[in-house]
């Protein structure tokens, strides 16, 4: 005898069906906010100065003494104990010694401002007066796991959603065609923690990131299977919908399946138009230029600063863009020679970057984009096996730009080494705090309850970073 089914089952099971779509991350879950439509677009709950956030996630841990916060001490002690290291800091313990390392890059002045920044930032360069470079970013974790976690979902453990599922659930998406959280990933692969770091944690699994793919078609089965024509996607996805409203009508109550069907809803529209996103021959060839497409080292990551762009003109709400991938020298994690490593990462990221913030800014959209660079932690100020840096959260630098956010700023210090933040010190919940703040949410009263507990991105701290704002 077969087993009985209900509508619920066979819809789940029918994905395989019409929907080897290979979106199940955007499906939606028993719970969700806005039953019908988790990703309607949501008012803010007070003015924004942002409407979408670009995160330039520089995973592996970029050094903040090498790059934007210099440090002439470094140069002083070279060679020699610093006084204020500290053995049990160190994430390589047999490799790390107390031996200062000054930088092997040179350091200038940049725009109005005098925004100092390392010679391996040229293009950026030309934009020191749209940033405001915060060096006093302190965390928690010198273990890249948990650094990461901490960075992306505000705890240093999984199981909490991610800044992308926060802002997702608190204003929901503005583009009818697209998820509201993407991510595009570098193309030798995702940092450790894998889809975790853009989870959606304990809420509706609507809310969860996108991953783009690294090369080919950036959606898995975003086409169709051949033998299946448009009208018959819709003719099914048509009978799901009847099923639903004769459901529905005797469920009042129940509202997780019309969640559902919107999600499948979402995905044959992206069927249709997500194509035209992701296509960036349709850009003039002095746009690709301009974002070294043409160009093997920088051809990937300018890709995805491109689409990043193209992505949130299109009204997706937040989208993380990964540089390193997997681990050690394939990501910005350098313990065995620091210079080789920033040389090329730098190389990779620095043109795209400035593209980016030059494409922004000519598009008027710089002003309602908040972009943020950094990675889970710093570098630390001694050598690891004499021209490496091991992991280092208690002082580093983030920079942000646009989305209402002071350019041609530096905020807050670490001391004369770089070892740890000492002045008007910035913790990640500060940092996402401040995130929300610019979209229009108070991470106070963004809160989502599980298990009889409100939960939020900031838990029970952070503040914003109020002296930073225009």
């Amino acid at each position: 005898m077969l087993p009985f089914l209900t509508r619920r089952q066979i819809l789940q099971s029918s994905g395989a069906g019409f929907g080897a779509l290979g979106l199940q991350s955007l499906m939606a879950s028993d719970g969700a906010l806005h039953a019908a439509n988790p990703l309607a677009a949501q008012a803010a709950q007070f003015a924004p100065k942002a409407k979408s956030v670009i995160f330039l996630f520089m995973y592996g841990g970029p050094s903040h003494v090498d790059l934007f916060d210099p440090k002439p001490a470094l140069a002083k002690y070279h060679g020699r104990a610093i006084p204020v290291w500290k053995k049990e800091d160190a994430f390589m313990g047999g490799k790390t010694k107390n031996v200062a390392m000054q930088s092997p890059y040179r350091f200038a002045k940049h725009g109005q401002s005098g925004i100092e920044m390392a010679e391996l930032f040229p293009n950026l360069a030309r934009h020191a007066d749209d940033l405001c470079v915060i060096r006093s970013m302190h965390a928690e974790s010198n273990n890249h796991g948990p650094a990461l976690f901490q960075m992306n979902t505000g705890f240093m453990q999984a199981g909490r959603p991610s800044m992308g599922s926060w802002v997702t659930y608190g204003l929901g998406s503005e583009s009818e065609n697209l998820p509201a959280f993407v991510v595009l990933l570098d193309k030798l692969g995702a940092p450790v923690n894998g889809a975790l770091n853009w989870s959606n944690g304990f809420m509706p699994a609507a809310y969860q990131g996108v991953p783009f793919r690294s090369s080919g078609e950036p959606i898995a089965y975003l086409q169709p299977p051949k033998n299946v024509s448009v009208s018959q996607q819709r003719a099914r996805l048509d009978l799901l919908q009847r099923w639903n409203a004769e459901y529905a009508e005797a469920n009042p109550a129940e509202s997780s399946l019309a969640a559902r069907i919107n999600s499948y809803e979402l995905a044959f529209r992206m069927q249709m138009s997500a194509t035209d996103c992701t296509d960036l021959s349709r850009e003039p060839d002095c746009v690709r230029k301009m974002y070294g497409l043409e160009a093997p080292v920088t051809a990937h990551f300018g890709r995805n600063c491109l689409l990043a762009r193209r992505l949130v003109e299109r009204g997706v709400r937040f989208v993380q863009v990964y540089s390193g991938g997997n681990e050690g020298p394939k990501a910005w994690d350098a313990h065995d020679d620091l210079k080789k490593n920033h040389d090329l990462h730098c190389a990779e990221t620095d043109g795209p970057i400035a593209a980016l913030l030059d494409d922004l800014k000519m598009s008027g959209m710089l002003d309602t984009t908040l972009v943020v660079w950094g990675g889970e932690f710093g570098r630390s100020p001694v050598a690891e096996n004499g021209k490496g840096r091991d992991h280092h959260p208690k002082g580093f630098t983030m920079w942000m730009a646009g989305g209402g956010i002071k350019g041609g700023l530096t905020y807050g210090a670490t001391d004369e080494f770089g070892y740890s933040a000492i002045e008007k010190r910035v913790s990640v919940p500060d940092l996402h705090a401040t995130i929300l703040n610019q979209l229009g949410l108070d991470h106070e009263r963004l809160t989502y309850r599980f298990t009889g507990r409100d939960y939020r991105l900031t838990d029970v701290s952070g503040e914003v970073v109020r002296d930073i704002l225009a």
